[in-house]
Order: C-alpha cells, then structure tokens, then sequence
C-alpha cells in the first residue's frame, strides 16, 4: 500500500508510491483489421484485461457487463496511487505525519475509438466522458473519508500519459491538496472584502476586454488567464456560478462537450498534436470528516469550478522549481488571438 506523508516545511502531503514504479509501459501494438490496435486493454473486446468497471455510459439496453458496447467506460486504476479499503490510520513519526495511502483512483475511458483524441471527438462524445466524471465524483463524494476528488486528463508522454488510448483518471485523496487551499482562500477573501465571487469579477473583466477570449458559448467561456504560467494556458469558465462540479445539469454538460472540444481544436490547430494536461478545480467534499470540515462555510458564494488546459511546450526550469515563479514567453492575448484566428477542422 502506498503512503501519504506530510512535508512540514512546505505544509503539503505527498503520495509514497513505490508500487507504481513496477508499472509496464505502453505496449507496442500492432493494428488489428478493426483499425484498432490488437493488444490495447482500454479497446472494447478486451475488458477482460481492466478490473470490473464501476461505471460505463452509452451501452444499449441488455448490454452485458464488462462487455463491448460502451461509449465510454470507468474502472479501478490497475496499478492506483491510491486504494479505497483500510482505514486512515494517520500517526506520527517522530515529528513527521503520516497516513495510509486510503483513496480512489479510476480510469476513464475517453472513447471506445482507439485514435481519437480530444480535438476529433464529437460535441456529444466529450459531453459523455465529462458527464462520467460528474457521476464518479457524485459518488465518491459519499464515501466521508475522501475529502477532495480530482479529474485530469494527460494527453502526451511529456504530459505524463503512458497508454495511448484516450483516456482520463480521477484520484480522490483523504486530504484537501495545498494548491486547492491556496485556490480557496483566494476566493474567500475576495467575497470577504466585495461580496462578490472571484471568479465571476475575472470572466466579466475577460467579456469585457475581450482580447484574451478564445471561444464562447451559451454556458462557457474560454480565455487564456491574465497570469498564465504556460503558453496558451486556458481557463474554461461557466456562465453561471457554480463551486460543486458535481452539479452541472444535463444542459451544462452538452455545453461544456461543445465548448471543451472547440478549445482542443483549436490547440490542435495552432499546436498541432501538443501534449497538454486537463484539470478540474472543483470545491472539496463539504461531507467529509475531518479538521476542514465546516471551514468552507461560504464555497457556494464564493468557490467557481472550472477546468483548467495547460498545454506542456515549455519545462520547468530551476527559477520555476525554486520559487514557484514562471516565466511564460508567450503573452496570453498573442495566445488568445493565435486560437481565435486558426482555421478549425471540426468532426
């Protein structure tokens, strides 16, 4: 089992996860006559090969478990950061802290098409695979020991994705992570001072100006930040105000499908087939145990979910790892106004 283990110098938990080293790496496969590749455990046909799926989307009626038909598919990570059985039992070593690595960590399966990436999938397809995250999170929500639940997407080895198969994973952790905190009292004291939400003053300021928007529609907006770390790093924000990803309606998600692969469209475009990482910023579990519990008193009013894409084109350097201070060569409203520009294949 893994470990997590508290750095009181940084004031952060990090995951001891010798396990995972023993991980193999991506197969080199060869196509089958489907056009897909013949040894791919995320292809259907071969779900014998991935621990029993907990959730799968888009089976027609009478499908049967663990069977091919799926859209999309969700199942326990074979080699997970973290586990859900045991018990916390967090104790002290010396003048350190320490707790069992208790969580969740599951697959998403983006798509049963193995070559599709996020920029060729259709409108209803992403809303499916982000519809799965709602459901996930919904329900490890449930489980009061998990206090914060994390969706990303990895796309590209530099971004850290090992199998080639579109896919997504989530990681719940028993502990609030410290950028999430950060996040979190930003926004607190902003309502604090104005009654007003952070992230609802940003996107009017971005409607406004308009020179760092990117794409719109009805319920979303994207812009490249005002402070972006990363080159064309961008920010997908709801319309409405919202801090529980865990909420969005059925009229959000086919939104937010049409909204989120617009952007990788455009990415792709101006970037080609770039490695990026796709993040979920969403309030914590307002259910779980714990010395947090009961601190977030104001998150409806003052917390604003949204993803976060962050193409990976440049390395963390030394300055960046030393001081958590980047340095990003392209200005965001250069980068905004490259995505907006670029002529986009749509599937």
């Amino acid at each position: 089992m893994s470990q997590l283990r508290y750095d009181p110098i940084q004031g952060r938990w990090v995951i001891i996860a010798a396990d995972r080293s023993r991980r193999p790496r991506d197969l080199q496969v060869t196509a089958s006559s489907s056009g897909g590749p013949l040894y791919c455990p995320f292809c259907p046909g071969h779900e014998s090969r991935t621990p029993p799926e907990i959730l799968a989307l888009g089976r027609p009626a009478g499908g049967r478990r663990d069977g091919p038909g799926w859209r999309v598919r969700v199942f326990p990570n074979k080699y997970p950061a973290l586990v859900v059985e045991g018990e916390l039992g967090r104790h002290g070593v010396g003048i350190y802290d320490a707790m069992h690595g208790i969580g969740a960590h599951e697959v998403i399966v983006d798509t049963d098409q193995h070559v599709l990436g996020l920029a060729e999938l259709p409108a209803a397809q992403v809303e499916l695979l982000m519809q799965a995250a709602a459901e996930r999170m919904r329900d490890l929500h449930r489980d009061r020991r998990l206090k914060y639940v994390q969706f990303f997407k990895n796309h590209g080895a530099i971004a850290g994705s090992t199998l080639t198969h579109p896919h997504s994973q989530i990681i719940a952790t028993p502990v609030i992570p410290r950028l999430v905190i950060a996040e979190l009292n930003q926004a607190r004291t902003h309502y604090q001072r104005k009654e007003r939400c952070l992230f609802c003053d940003v996107l009017q300021e971005e409607l406004e100006r308009g020179e760092r928007i990117v794409c719109e529609t009805g319920r979303f907006v994207a812009f490249a930040p005002w402070a972006s770390r990363f080159p064309f790093e961008i920010m997908i924000l709801p319309r409405r105000h919202g801090s529980d990803y865990g909420t969005v309606s059925a009229e959000d998600l086919a939104d937010l499908g049409a909204c989120l692969g617009e952007v990788a469209r455009r990415l792709r475009a101006v970037l080609l087939d770039a490695p990026f990482n796709l993040l979920l910023h969403t309030a914590p579990n307002a259910e779980a145990f714990g010395s947090e519990r009961g601190l977030w008193k104001t998150l409806l009013w003052d917390y604003h979910w949204h993803l976060e894409l962050l193409p990976r084109l440049t390395q963390v350097a030394g300055f960046e790892a030393g001081t958590d201070f980047y340095i990003n060569p392209v200005a965001p409203e250069e980068a905004a106004r490259f995505l907006r520009e670029a002529e986009v294949e749509r599937p």
